[in-house]
């Protein structure tokens, strides 16, 4: 069996350090039930709403399908046997239903073991497209293009060569639906280069002239000559242009470092955007110099060079900075063929002050005159939904105070003033508009649905935040008037999500919503939007927990926190629990989120009503072990004003946990002297500040987090401040700096290939060694191959049994302290 490396203090007779030699081990039956519970099929649904595909999931892989080749090149991750993604979750099959009542179809022709992924429905809904990756056993894997009849519900291969699927979704549809768009190996690459390959001389980066560069923690960067050449050979690839009817493959332009490759709505052209050296050994993919170019669809021939802009190595490290230049390049939805990007106007630097953040330009076809300038937004642009031409809808946020403005255009009228529809803070969620529906044309674009007699109507999809819980809805808004029509809410005791709306003519309001409840999983339905309000079920999926008894007793607390903020906590308990059963051991599980406003950070988050379905890193197993469970209790990080939240972090962090674990002994189900505390990633960091900062707990359980943040010295988290900045906050926040004061037991554990910004596996290495020289009661467990969130069965069973062994030893019945 594979076998897991584990460092670990233990408490034996006397103090020991080991490392271990250590095999799997799996938890208790109910906990690995639950975890193996069936997974739920998803669903993509056709863009005229009659065809629903249900995509069977694939189960969780095994380590050893996890420890496939993997190569981490300029923040990207692939498998250099396909050239595609090496970390996916597959779909292993699909079925088609016809809507509403139609019976599931399985398509037929996919070899076994398929592995599916990218499923895309043509513009015209007769055919699904999807890459079917074949892992093979040495350099023989490939990623394919399959395409699926959806009249006969069959499957085939349709292009011979194998995609490069290096940087994913490496295919797009042409608004004929006759061709599909590419990005193929190059046909005769050749071998790879020798990975043991000599040196020809030692890795140089060098800065100076005073220009600040700083740049946030990034994992799997290029490091060296050697890195750069294995980039190129598996990222360049060739565009191609595939018949539907044969699979045949005309080439367009020559092979390149492709990110996109996207057809105009017309069908007439190509929008390709092409990175190219120099790289950098400090930064992703996503700021390497780049190419913009739009070619002839029919013939490849260069059409114009739209923009070739440098490495991005200038852009400070506020969340909303960007590069200078122009910047997200992409085809206007509603039109034949018109680019739109937009311009920083303050050097790309909110800190700079500037009446106007951004301008928006577009330039239509031939390409060959002037951009015009659209829209000159007084904050960042974020976005553009295209209606038609009299409408779009602009989006800007500034990070600051969190601030967010929606304004309507008129893109026929580009002097126009701009009109704010919307305007309020992204953290303020009873106050949300909802979002404005769009839907795929016929060119299989995304454009606004627009409604009423004259078309002056949108449509508007909101999680509907409340006092009560969250309660999706639908809205029309009329723009003329700004007035808004509720077309549907969900209501109590259901949880219902609007997915598409599929009719808004006249008084024909249909929607496909996502409806469970509490004890009901979810499922999907045809909902009738008028006051008939008739309920079509158009899916039976099974409760994945029906042998547990089929779901979770779930309660909403509320309560304060010592300074008045409002909090709130998902409570746990186990089945046939009664109050005379007296306070359990108990669970907690929590998150921390920065905060701009006391009020907004006291909003109800989630429903009471929702169907618990368990992900691996959920605290809710532990009911079945008889422990009490307060999960996703609310850690609001406030800093109002001037003030920053992080500022006070300990103080409010401390405070939040504290009144939770009052609450539940209020309530009579949480023993406060037996309570354990866990969180991954930002909760993990989270877990190891509470124990440093308080005797609450009695246990600690701390998954893939950073505890050194002199280490993430360019902002973290919803920090902008740099380490020089603000090097008290860093130092405060740090629990690394106080592993002397850690008396609590703590459980580490880490993905050895984590991938995430920030929380590299040596933060865990480093603070273990920390804990271990200050002799404080810790285990590290690092789990092969995993990443930042973990996929392996053998790794996730073996992760909640470390858990579960030691919320027993340390919650559930502590060891008494030795005598003196």
């Amino acid at each position: 069996m594979k076998k897991l490396l584990l460092s670990a203090t233990l408490l034996l007779a006397a103090a020991v350090t080991q490392a271990q030699d250590f095999p799997y081990q799996t938890p208790p039956k109910a906990i690995q039930d639950l975890l193996l519970a069936p997974p739920t099929p998803r669903v993509s649904l056709s863009s005229d709403g009659q065809t629903l595909a249900l995509l069977q999931v694939q189960d969780f892989p095994t380590v050893a399908e996890l420890a496939q080749p993997e190569l981490r090149l300029a923040g990207l991750r692939f498998n250099p046997r396909t050239n595609g993604p090496s970390r996916v979750s597959y779909a292993v099959g699909i079925k088609l239903k016809k809507l509403p009542g139609g019976p599931e179809t399985a398509v037929r022709g996919l070899p076994a073991q398929a592995r599916i992924s990218g499923v895309s429905w043509s513009p015209d809904n007769q055919t699904i497209a999807f890459a079917l990756t074949t892992p093979g056993t040495g350099t023989d894997g490939r990623v394919e293009l399959w395409v699926a009849d959806v009249a006969g519900a069959t499957a085939r291969r349709l292009l011979a060569a194998p995609l490069n699927d290096a940087f994913g979704n490496s295919f797009e549809w042409a608004p004929d639906s006759k061709i599909i768009l590419a990005r193929t190996v190059p046909a005769g690459r050749g071998a790879a280069p020798a990975l043991d390959a000599a040196p020809t001389g030692p890795a140089v980066q060098e800065s100076g002239g005073g220009k600040q560069s700083g740049a946030r923690t990034y994992q799997d960067l290029l490091k060296n000559p050697a890195d750069e050449r294995l980039f190129d050979y598996y990222a360049t690839a060739q565009l191609v242009k595939v018949s539907l009817a044969d699979g045949a493959a005309q080439p367009l332009g020559p092979p390149g470092v492709i990110q996109t490759a996207s057809p105009s709505p017309d069908g007439r052209y190509v929008l390709l955007r092409t990175r190219h050296r120099p790289y950098s050994y400090t930064l992703p993919l996503s700021s390497f110099p780049q190419r913009v170019d739009v070619l002839d669809l029919a013939s490849g021939a260069p059409v114009k060079t739209i923009a070739d802009l440098p490495l991005a190595d200038a852009v400070p490290t506020n969340f909303d900075a960007v590069a200078t230049g122009p910047r997200g390049h992409a085809w206007r939805a509603d039109a034949p063929a018109t680019i739109y990007y937009a311009e920083a106007q303050d050097g790309g630097d909110p800190k700079v002050k500037a009446a106007i953040r951004d301008k928006i330009f577009t330039l239509a076809a031939p390409f060959a005159g002037a951009a015009q300038e659209l829209a000159a937004l007084p904050m960042r642009f974020g976005g553009l939904s295209w209606g038609n031409d009299q409408l779009a809808l602009a989006d800007g946020y500034r990070w600051a105070d969190r601030h967010q403005t929606t304004w309507q255009l008129n893109p026929s009228a580009p002097a126009a003033p701009l009109t704010v529809l919307f305007d309020g803070s992204s953290q303020d969620t009873y106050k949300d508009p909802g979002t404005p529906y769009e839907y795929r044309n016929a060119q299989g674009k995304l454009v606004l649905l627009t409604g009423g007699p004259a078309g002056q109507s949108i449509y508007l999809l909101g999680n509907g935040a409340s006092p009560e819980g969250d309660r999706p809805f639908v809205d029309e808004l009329d723009l003329s008037t700004k007035k808004t029509t509720r077309w549907w809410r969900s209501e109590a005791p259901a949880y219902e999500i609007p997915v598409a709306i599929l009719n808004a003519r006249g008084q024909q309001r249909q929607l496909l919503t996502r409806r469970e409840s509490a004890t009901q999983a979810p499922n999907y339905y045809l909902r009738d939007a008028t006051k008939k309000g008739k309920l079509t079920a158009v899916t039976k999926f099974a409760n994945p927990y029906a042998s547990f008894g089929g779901s979770f007793q779930k309660q909403v607390l509320r309560y304060k926190r010592a300074d008045g903020v409002d909090l709130t906590a998902d409570l746990y308990l186990p089945q046939n629990y009664k109050k005379t059963d007296g306070p359990l051991p108990t669970l907690m599980e929590a998150y921390p989120v920065e905060f701009k406003d006391k009020n907004n950070a006291g909003q109800v988050s989630g429903s009471p009503h929702t169907f618990t379905r368990l992900s691996w890193g959920s605290p809710v197993f532990w009911v079945t072990q008889g422990y009490a469970v307060l999960a996703n209790a609310s850690i609001p990080i406030v800093g109002e004003g001037n003030k920053e939240p992080n500022d006070t972090y300990v103080e409010q962090l401390v405070s939040s946990a504290k009144a939770a674990i009052n609450e539940g002994a209020r309530l009579g189900v949480v023993d406060a002297k037996r309570v354990g505390v866990m969180g991954h990633s930002y909760g993990a960091f989270m877990t190891a500040n509470l124990l440093a900062h308080s005797s609450l707990f009695k246990a600690g359980l701390a998954r893939s987090g950073a505890y050194n943040r002199t280490l993430t010295p360019y902002g973290f988290q919803g920090e902008e401040r740099t380490f020089w900045q603000a090097p008290e906050v860093y130092n405060a926040m740090s629990p690394f700096n106080y592993a002397d004061k850690i008396k609590t037991p703590i459980l580490l554990i880490h993905g050895e290939a984590d991938n995430n910004s920030g929380t590299f596996p040596i933060q865990s290495e480093r603070f273990y060694a920390a804990l271990k020289g200050q002799g404080a009661t810790a285990r590290y467990v690092v789990l092969p191959a995993e990443s930042h969130g973990y996929a392996a069965r053998e790794n996730l069973l073996h992760m909640l049994w470390e858990m579960d062994s030691w919320l027993n030893k340390y919650v559930k019945a502590p060891t008494p302290p030795p005598a003196n």
